[in-house]
C-alpha cells in the first residue's frame, strides 16, 4: 500500500503533497488527509499551459504539422527530385514558415528538432519567423514506434527516457507545445498489451511535458490500414480513448492544458464501402462526445493519407453545429501535397509553393468555421494519399 501511494503521489508536480508521502512511516496503511487528495500537476507553468491551448485553438485557425523525421523529409524531397540534405530541408521548411499571411489561418506548427534549432539562409530563427506571425512553435519529442515484444506484431513508441531534460531544452529554443505519436492497428487486434502501453505512454508524455511548461498534443493514431467498417473503427477509437484518459487521469495531468490529435472515424483504407463526409462528422463526433471531457480545449484532427479535399471536407462537416471542444486540424501532408507539386524545388517557384500552402490553410480554416466549398478544388486535391504501412 505504502509503494502504491508513493508511486501515485510522487506524479505529482506539488512539492508538498510528495513530502507527505516521505513522511509516511513505511509500511503504514493509513495516510493523512492531505496525502490522499488527488491533485491536478502542472504547478508553475499551469496558467501559461492553459493560455499557449487556447491560442493554438482559436477560431478559423490550426496546425501545420511539419515534424516529419530526416528521413521521411528526404521522401517529400525525392518526390519533386531533390536530394535529402541539410540545405535542401532548410529551404523547404524556410519556404513553408516565411509565407507572408500564414498567422491567419495556422496557429501552431509543430517542428523536427532539426527546425526548432535552424535559422533561415538570412540568418533568422524558424521560431522567430512563426512568432513573427502570433504562430506557437512545437516540437516532436518521441523517438518513433519499434516492436512491441508479445503482442500481435504491434508496435509501442519510445522515448521518455531524458524526456524531462530535452523538453526543457525545447522551452528554453521558444517551443511551447509538444507532440508524441504512437499507432494503434486495427488489423493487429489491436492487443489488450498494445492499448494500454500505448494510452500508458501517452499519459507518461504529457505529464513530463506539463512540467516542463509544453503543452502535449495527445495523438493516439489509430491507422487506416484494413478493410473493416465504421462501426468498427469507432468500437477501437472508443475503447482506446477511454484507456488514454484513464491513464492521464492517473498521471495527474490538466485537461485544460493539453491538445488531442485524434484520427478521424472512417472505414478501413481497404473497405469498399467509403463514408461520406456526415456519416464521418457524425461517427467521429458521437465517439469524442462519449469519450472525451469539456475541459480540453482542442481537438486537432490528423489527416492519415486522406486526400487534401477528403480532410477538409470531413472536418467542415464536424464544424456544422456547436461542440464542446475547437475542433480543428493539425495536418502535414493534406497541407504539404500542393505546396510540393507547386514549388518542385526551384527558387523561382518558391512564392507558387506559398502561395499553394496559403490555398489549403486558408481552406481548412473556413473548414474550421463550418464555412468551407468545395467549388474550384483541383483534381489534385482530390487523389488520396494513404501509404500502406506509411512511417514517419
Amino acid at each position: 500500500m505504502a509503494s502504491a501511494s508513493f508511486a501515485k503521489l510522487t506524479a505529482s508536480s506539488s512539492p508538498w503533497i510528495a513530502q507527505q508521502s516521505f513522511n509516511q512511516r513505511p509500511g503504514s496503511s493509513s495516510r493523512s488527509p492531505a496525502a490522499r487528495v488527488s491533485v491536478i500537476r502542472a504547478g508553475s507553468y499551469s496558467e501559461e499551459l492553459v493560455k499557449t491551448a487556447k491560442t493554438i485553438a482559436s477560431p478559423g485557425r490550426g496546425i501545420l504539422a511539419i515534424d516529419e523525421s530526416n528521413a521521411t523529409c528526404g521522401k517529400r524531397l525525392a518526390s519533386i527530385g531533390l536530394d535529402n540534405t541539410e540545405a535542401n530541408r532548410q529551404a523547404y521548411r524556410q519556404l513553408l514558415l516565411t509565407t507572408p499571411g500564414l498567422g491567419q489561418y495556422i496557429s501552431g506548427s509543430i517542428l523536427f528538432e532539426e527546425t526548432l534549432f535552424q535559422s533561415t539562409t538570412d540568418g533568422k530563427k524558424m521560431v522567430d519567423c512563426l512568432r513573427e506571425q502570433n504562430i506557437v512553435p512545437g516540437i516532436k519529442v518521441d523517438k518513433g514506434l519499434v516492436p512491441l515484444p508479445g503482442s500481435n506484431n504491434e508496435s509501442w513508441c519510445q522515448g521518455l527516457d531524458g524526456l524531462a531534460s530535452r523538453s526543457a531544452e525545447y522551452y528554453n529554443q521558444g517551443a511551447r507545445f509538444a507532440k508524441w505519436r504512437t499507432v494503434v492497428s486495427i488489423p493487429c487486434g489491436p492487443s489488450a498489451l498494445a492499448v494500454k502501453e500505448a494510452a500508458w505512454g501517452l499519459a507518461r508524455y504529457a505529464a513530463i511535458s506539463q512540467d516542463n511548461g509544453l503543452v502535449p498534443i495527445v495523438e493516439p493514431e489509430i491507422l487506416l490500414d484494413g478493410d473493416h467498417s465504421i462501426d468498427t473503427t469507432l468500437e477501437v477509437a472508443e475503447r482506446v480513448w477511454a484507456e488514454v484518459f484513464y491513464y492521464l487521469a492517473e498521471n495527474n495531468v490538466m485537461f485544460e492544458g493539453i491538445l488531442l490529435k485524434p484520427s478521424m472515424v472512417t472505414p478501413g483504407a481497404d473497405n469498399k464501402e467509403k463514408a461520406d463526409p456526415e456519416t464521418v462528422a457524425k461517427y467521429t463526433l458521437n465517439m469524442l462526445k462519449r469519450r472525451v471531457p469539456p475541459a480540453v480545449p482542442g481537438i486537432m484532427f490528423l489527416s492519415g493519407g486522406q486526400s487534401e479535399m477528403e480532410a477538409t471536407l470531413n472536418l467542415h462537416a464536424m464544424n456544422q453545429s456547436p461542440n464542446p471542444w475547437h475542433v480543428s486540424f493539425s495536418y502535414a501532408r493534406a497541407l504539404q501535397n500542393s505546396v510540393l507539386k507547386a514549388w518542385q524545388g526551384r527558387p523561382e517557384n518558391a512564392e507558387a509553393g506559398q502561395k499553394a500552402l496559403l490555398a489549403r490553410a486558408k481552406a481548412n480554416s473556413l473548414a474550421q468555421l463550418g464555412k468551407y466549398s468545395a467549388e474550384g478544388e483541383s483534381e489534385d486535391a482530390k487523389k488520396g494519399m494513404f501509404v500502406k504501412g506509411y512511417t514517419y
